[in-house]
């Protein structure tokens, strides 16, 4: 890793809508990065929290392209404040999260990156918020929640899903996927579990390679 990208760890509290959360920026010695990340964890309820291994993994390929990266534990986990709100009151700590991005980084756009839950969750606040440039879903439980507000977002979509993802049945996916605007991109893994268990890797390949088809300016290079 070279100097540019080489982790500086800042812990740190954000002043959420239900009380402080807990949080954790990688950032870079770059002095004004092309873009900034925040990544969701899953639900809390089932474990979830921003030391998921895919959240992990997800965090670590996007802060190796030179992005500095986000990671916070929704209201009620870990060390955060308040209690858990079936995604409801969890849409607020995510628009806390991207304003601290904001403030940390002005006018430098967001990538906001969610699995499961997170996903639900984050692409929700993502396609609404202006500073959000791009949007990546990973095991998007598309079985038991609707995942139809992402209709009509032209805004750039990269889905990763387990092809033996109990959460996500691939005809499913299939069927949303197809039904939502360009630009965007759905990447099966072969094999793989809701939580991409020895999967990581491909996970890895998939936002990398994504990331770098569309280049800083966010748009897809022939």
């Amino acid at each position: 890793m070279n100097e540019t990208n080489r982790v500086l760890h800042r812990s740190l509290f954000l002043n959420g809508p239900a009380g402080r959360l807990e949080a954790l920026l990688w950032t870079t010695a770059a002095a004004r990065p092309a873009m900034t990340a925040l990544v969701c964890h899953p639900h809390p309820l089932y474990g979830g929290t921003m030391h998921n291994k895919v959240v992990f993994q997800a965090a670590k390929s996007l802060h190796t392209l030179g992005l500095p990266v986000l990671r916070f534990n929704f209201r009620g986990t870990g060390l955060s404040e308040g209690m858990h709100d079936d995604g409801n009151g969890e849409r607020g700590d995510v628009r806390c999260a991207i304003d601290f991005l904001g403030t940390e980084f002005p006018g430098v756009p967001v990538v906001l990156a969610g699995f499961s839950f997170g996903a639900s969750v984050g692409l929700r606040v993502g396609i609404e918020d202006a500073r959000v440039a791009r949007l990546i879903g990973i095991g998007i439980p598309v079985n038991g929640l609707d995942f139809s507000f992402l209709r009509g977002s032209t805004k750039p979509k990269l889905f990763v899903v387990g092809t033996e993802d109990e959460f996500a049945a691939r005809d499913c996916v299939e069927e949303l996927v197809n039904s939502l605007e360009e630009p965007k991109r759905l990447v099966f893994v072969e094999r793989a579990d809701h939580f991409l268990f020895g999967k990581l890797e491909q996970l890895d390949t998939a936002i990398r390679e994504w990331m770098e088809d569309f280049g800083a300016e966010g748009k897809e290079e022939s």
